[in-house]
């Protein structure tokens, strides 16, 4: 299906995690989500030469990867970028009012029609934002907040809508980011200018972690599920070979990709992923150098 191009990178020896094998952080359900990948994380920031100074995180989606380099002490401070507005709120709100983000979380009773009515209510300010994002996000099929998802029907166990809400493990993932907050900068803006900008700076003891929507060689399930999809794969590849920068970036394993990983010499390995078909299919894990094969 991928071709010799692909098979012509080694696979990790480090797989896939269970991801209840590993500290659950972020409030979100992203699709896409990377919790699978920390133990790879915690062997590239592990693996630098100097400590990270800064990690930046310019498609921040869910945050996991900046939440478990601060919260494990692997990076001094992260700073993080999001382009979409609902998903800008919710990371506002929970780093700049948490108190009241909790409160309304303990509040809420996720009823299919109360659902519904939050959904059809303009927010009146960054905490009804914030909580809207995260309530559409529990709530919806695949935690998609892209214009059309639908709510979750059966859910787990049966539950429905309110399958995937379990306010006290919210709160607790909300408290514990609040203790963090003066290490974690936030902005509402494009990540690819934000990256440009970072790497820019001499000597600013950056660390990249970068994972854009998947739409390199016509992939559609990043036009599907995010609103803010459109991006431009060379420039990205081009500007981290020309910076230097320490990066780990992951992509779908698209022949885009894998021709632009060769003309920058960039070291990828594949991590063995299934699929919502259950279907088992390669993510490359990309790096300047190599960190996962000796």
């Amino acid at each position: 299906m991928f071709g010799i191009d692909c098979e012509a990178f080694p696979v990790s020896p480090i797989p896939a995690v269970n991801v209840a094998t590993v500290p659950q952080r972020s409030p979100l359900r992203y699709p896409g989500g990377k919790t699978w990948l920390v133990p790879h994380i915690r062997k590239w920031l592990g693996a630098t030469e100097q400590p990270v100074r800064l990690l930046t995180e310019p498609f921040a989606g869910g945050g996991i990867v900046s939440l478990t380099a601060v919260m494990e002490n692997m990076a001094d401070r992260s700073i993080m970028a999001e382009l979409d507005r609902d998903v800008a709120a919710f990371w506002h709100a929970a780093l700049h009012h948490g108190p009241e983000l909790r409160q309304r979380v303990l509040g809420f009773e996720p009823t299919r029609e109360n659902v519904e009515v939050l959904s059809c209510v303009r927010p009146c300010n960054v905490v009804d934002h914030g909580f809207r994002t995260l309530v559409l996000n529990r709530t919806r099929r695949g935690g998609i907040l892209a214009a059309g998802a639908s709510l979750s029907r059966v859910g787990e166990n049966g539950k429905g809508v309110a399958s995937r809400w379990y306010p006290n493990t919210i709160v607790d993932r909300l408290s514990e980011i609040a203790k963090y907050a003066d290490r974690i900068g936030f902005c509402e803006t494009d990540g690819l200018k934000l990256l440009e900008a970072l790497l820019s700076i001499p000597g600013s003891g950056v660390a990249a972690f970068i994972d854009p929507p998947y739409t390199a060689g016509g992939k559609r399930a990043g036009k599907r599920l995010y609103a803010h999809h459109s991006l431009d794969h060379a420039k990205l590849f081009a500007m981290l070979a020309d910076s230097g920068v320490n990066f780990l970036m992951t992509y779908d394993a698209a022949a885009e990709i894998i021709s632009l990983v060769r003309k920058h010499n960039f070291t990828a390995v594949q991590v063995m992923m299934k699929n919502t078909h259950h279907a088992r299919v390669p993510e490359l894990v990309i790096t300047p150098f190599p960190v996962f094969i000796r």
